[in-house]
């Protein structure tokens, strides 16, 4: 696991100086060792974690006549089969790392390298002679790129600080994602918080010549279902997560595990054969998982570590927590991360997580609405309509006054992923200088066309592989443990586990009574029935309970009079969100949250030297 960043500019003086600058911003990802490539007007830097082939794994790697060069995040874990391929091959290699068969596949293969990847990647290779520069990021996005493109000047970085470095790059806020984000609770798509700032989109590659970048996707996510015997699913899926658990283990270091008290992570615990396992919790009894974790860790015989984050820790990080960031994010649980990722680092060089068993195996609880909602939604529309437009003018909140507005839309109108903060209206209620920012159902269309023959669970599922899983899930997982230095591995997020998951009949993913079905009868198999049916919590944060205590509260309250606010929001709506939450008036924690957090990174990026 590391950290690269590079630019192409033909513009650029003292070029060593600037990419020893952008290295340093990014230390954290790997403060092992580093490595610079410059030739003419292409630089090439790269931080190091030492995971695999530690004497001889230093990067930029080169191939036989080094006429490429590589810079590399991530792991491979079948690179063992690949590598033994290529030398039969006839390509020689120089370590045992596993960055180096990308070298050489990239020789023997050329841009369908990918395809025989199995892993977590983020890559660019520059071929000298040919004046090209490959990169790819991998199947679901778990690794980051990013990349600025004007004219000639190329530059890209694992995080954005690093690009912000760059001495040609003029900072600007791109004001329509501010809009987005207070929608979405992140960014969602290829634009980010930094005008002229990309991200490379999961399952894409691209090629960089003549100042021209064309990106390609080269990989999806397909559901086909596949009749079979409940009993049958079952016993694949419990012998293919246990496959990719064994191929996420492979390094030269320890690999601990990450535990909360929910299926997903402790499938993982119960299955991995590892020593010590992971917890945080809070001290409020309904919002920490310890116990839970302490009891799974003891019958597993493994070795248990926790700790109870104070409100004072949580609060005094977040600062911390979006700087490493890049980029604004609202969600709770990701100062939760940072700290179970702190805690960890002191034992482990790599953990293992169970992010992305929620989304492929159909595991969030709003998976089950289009199945509870569907004798409703057998009533006509214009029934269900006029339902909606009743329930709407009634300025009080009454039980199913929800179910009513949302029964009346299709899932292509009401679903935009597993958080929707502030509808269109809303966001320009409290918008000092409303942009031209689209509807969020512009932005998720495209993937929805592309599932519009699927039954709505599908399409849910899909949405969220493509857009919620990259923007807020796998963003903090990357972001908080690579704060310190600590490399994550998410074996459920691996391309077989996806090619089986994607086959399963609709009722063993999501029924009246449960989610991810077949997946929790595999992990029932390994561990306590009580926690392979438990509900999903993650990290769960007692936010809505300190934005009602006087101290946090008036902390809140500072940032939304801030000059900060003024410039961007109409801070009289900005308090009323706030007094009503604290008078218990209705819970606006989420919407107040969304934009706190805006305003901390704001801060960090826009007004910290």
């Amino acid at each position: 696991m590391c950290g690269f960043c590079g630019f192409i500019d033909i513009n650029l003086e003292n070029k060593e100086t600037v990419l020893a600058q952008m290295m340093d911003k990014i230390i954290h990802r790997g403060p092992d060792s580093s490595g610079e490539f410059i030739d003419e007007n292409v630089g090439l830097g790269f931080r190091r974690l030492s995971i695999i082939d530690l004497a001889d794994g230093a990067q930029p790697l080169y191939n036989e006549d080094e006429s490429l060069v590589l810079t590399f995040n991530g792991e491979i874990y079948n690179y063992q089969g690949i590598r033994k391929f290529l030398i039969d091959k006839g390509h020689v290699f120089k370590t045992q790392t596993d960055s180096e068969v990308l070298l050489h596949g990239y020789e023997e293969f050329g841009t369908n390298l990918l395809s025989h990847l199995r892993g977590m990647f983020s890559f660019v290779i520059w071929d000298r002679e040919k004046k090209i520069l490959f990169g790819a990021r991998d199947y679901f996005g778990i690794k980051p790129f990013y990349y600025y493109h004007e004219g000639s000047k190329f530059v890209y970085g694992s995080e954005i600080k690093a690009i912000l470095e760059h001495p040609n790059i003029i900072k600007e806020l791109n004001e329509e994602m501010l809009e987005q984000y207070l929608t979405f609770q992140y960014s969602p798509g290829k634009e980010t918080f930094f005008n002229r700032i990309f991200k490379l989109p999961p399952a894409h590659y691209f090629i960089f010549k003549n100042n021209k970048m064309e990106i390609t996707r080269y990989w999806e996510p397909e559901f086909n279902v596949v009749p079979d015997k409940f009993e049958n699913y079952v016993d694949k899926i419990d012998e293919t997560i246990k496959n990719s658990i064994e191929a996420h283990k492979i390094s030269d270091v320890e690999v601990g595990c990450f535990l909360s008290s929910g299926v997903d992570s402790s499938y993982v615990a119960s299955c991995f054969n590892g020593d010590k396992t992971f917890t945080v919790g809070f001290d409020n009894e309904q919002y920490n998982e310890i116990s839970y974790a302490q009891d799974l860790s003891r019958e597993l015989g493994v070795e248990h570590f926790s700790k109870i984050i104070t409100p004072e820790e949580y609060w005094d990080i977040l600062p911390t927590v979006q700087y490493f960031m890049d980029e604004p994010l609202a969600d709770p649980s990701s100062v939760a991360l940072y700290f179970v990722s702190q805690l960890a680092s002191k034992h482990v060089k790599v953990v293992l997580s169970g992010e992305g068993a929620d989304e492929l195996f159909g595991g969030y609880n709003i998976y089950k609405e289009p199945i509870d909602t569907a004798k409703y939604r057998q009533l006509p529309r214009w029934l269900r309509v006029s339902f909606a437009k009743v329930a709407k003018a009634i300025p009080f909140r009454f039980r199913g006054k929800n179910f009513l507005i949302r029964g009346s839309k299709s899932i292509e109108e009401r679903f935009i992923g597993n958080a929707n903060i502030f509808s269109p209206e809303e966001r320009k209620a409290i918008l000092k200088n409303p942009t031209l920012a689209c509807l969020p159902q512009v932005l998720t269309k495209q993937f929805y066309n592309k599932v519009r023959q699927k039954d709505d669970v599908t399409k849910m599922q899909y949405l969220d592989i493509n857009m919620w899983l990259v923007g807020d899930i796998l963003l903090k997982a990357d972001r908080m443990s690579m704060a310190h230095s600590l490399e994550l591995r998410v074996p459920f997020l691996d391309k077989e586990v996806c090619k089986l998951a994607t086959t399963l009949p609709l009722e063993y993913r999501v029924n009246e009574e449960n989610t991810k079905v077949a997946m929790r009868a595999a992990a029932n198999r390994n561990m306590p029935e009580a926690t392979a049916n438990k509900k999903k919590l993650g990290f769960p944060v007692p936010i809505r309970v300190w934005l009602k205590e006087d101290h946090y509260y008036n902390l809140v309250k500072d940032y939304f009079i801030s000059n900060s606010a003024k410039r961007y929001f109409n801070t009289k709506n900005l308090i009323i969100l706030l007094e009503e939450h604290r008078i218990g008036k209705v819970d606006n924690s989420r919407k107040i949250w969304t934009v706190f957090m805006f305003l901390v990174w704001y801060k960090q990026y826009f007004e910290t030297n």
